[in-house]
């Protein structure tokens, strides 16, 4: 999924907490990413929407690149 996201120029956006931390360091090592974003499958769908909807209208894609970060801040 990382390789695809990042040949298509997207962030992913995941609910795998426990293992892409890992994957991602590894994707890092022979790859730039356009980020990763992290939210629990305890976060609600409103919630989850919201945080996506303010990254999107609040930042820059380039402030995402080589980025992991979990939602809602």
């Amino acid at each position: 999924m990382l390789a695809i996201a990042g040949r298509e120029g997207r962030s992913l956006v995941t609910h795998d907490i426990k293992t892409m931390p890992f994957h991602f360091a590894q994707y890092l090592a022979i790859a730039d990413s356009p980020g990763v974003i992290l939210i629990s499958q305890k976060t609600s769908v409103a919630e989850a929407i919201e945080s996506l909807l303010l990254v999107w209208l609040a930042s820059e894609p380039d402030e995402w690149v080589n980025r992991i970060c979990r939602l809602p801040f």
